[in-house]
């Protein structure tokens, strides 16, 4: 399901009533596994077309998580869609940085689940 998925892709989601947005901050190996690194938003959308307006407007996105470590199963659990690509900000490299450095904590829940969306 990963659809040749890069750093900086921009992915949209579905919710009950709602599209939302994630953005693949990095995609790395550890121990052999794919870990996603994911910035997730809080803002939703009616339906993907606003989605790709507001990424292609530059309309100010509000970020709910920063960065979080997925493994290959909890972001694969998320059905998502390419919407956009843009580079990757010297701010959301240090994020992966910073977790190579320190952090290294992987999760294996779903990204719905770890924004408390159903």
């Amino acid at each position: 399901m990963s659809q040749d998925l890069q750093p900086g892709d921009f992915l949209v989601y579905q919710l009950e009533s709602a599209v939302a947005l994630l953005r693949v901050l990095d995609i790395t190996e550890v121990d052999g596994q794919k870990v996603w690194h994911i910035a997730a938003f809080d803002d939703f959308f009616p339906d993907v077309e606003a989605a790709e307006k507001a990424i292609t407007s530059k309309q100010q996105l509000s970020l709910n998580t920063r960065h979080v470590a997925l493994t290959d199963r909890a972001f694969e659990s998320t059905q998502t869609a390419r919407v956009a690509n843009a580079p990757i900000s010297e701010d959301e490299n240090a994020l992966v940085n910073k977790w190579k450095d320190d952090d290294r904590k992987v999760y294996d829940r779903s990204i719905r689940l770890l924004l408390g969306l159903r």
